[in-house]
Formats: C-alpha cells, structure tokens, sequence
C-alpha cells in the first residue's frame, strides 16, 4: 500500500535529483514529495546513499512508533535523530572550527 515520503538532500549530484524526481515530485528545489511503496521507498533510499558523497539527505515516511513517522539520514549533516525513550529527538552536534591562518614569525 503506497504512504507519503518526503526526501529533502542538499548537494547532491543532479543525477540524484533527475532519478528521485522519476516517483516524486520536487515541490522546491531539493525536497521531493510522492506516494510510493516500501519496497519503491526503500530502493529509492538505497539510490541516495549509494550517490549522497559530500551532501546530504533525509528521508522522513509514516512507521508504526509513536510519532507515527521514522527519519532516516544520510551524508554529513549537524542534525543528528536520536532515540529517546521512544521518540526520535534531533541532537545538533558542533558546528566544524575553522582553522585560523597563522601568520609565519
């Protein structure tokens, strides 16, 4: 039975995004939304880890928890979900130091 999934992805190749956009639509750039299978679903998900590199992506869908929905991530992001109790939480990490230039004495 088809259920609502949305995919947001950020710099990812376009191949990706021409590939997502074949069972979903991109209703703004990077966020595709459609009404697939799990099996469509889960092959669609396998396609963006397989190609995500240096972006990223999330993959929300309908589950049986108590939200009534599961997060799937892929790539580097500062959004991490986590399992609380339960409930999927999103812990932010650190954003990543830039290295300042040392001037040679």
């Amino acid at each position: 039975m088809p259920s609502m999934v949305v995919i947001a992805t950020t710099a990812v190749p376009d191949h990706l995004r021409g590939a997502l956009s074949r069972w979903t639509s991109e209703v703004v750039p990077g966020i595709f939304v459609g009404s697939v299978s799990a099996r469509v679903r889960d092959e669609l998900w396998n396609a963006v880890t397989e190609v995500v590199g240096n972006g990223a992506a999330v993959l929300v869908h309908p589950a049986a928890t108590e939200q009534g929905y599961t997060i799937r991530t892929a790539g580097t992001r500062r959004r991490v979900p986590v399992d609380f109790d339960g409930l999927t939480l999103i812990r932010m990490t650190a954003a990543p130091k830039v290295k300042e230039m040392q001037s040679p004495s």
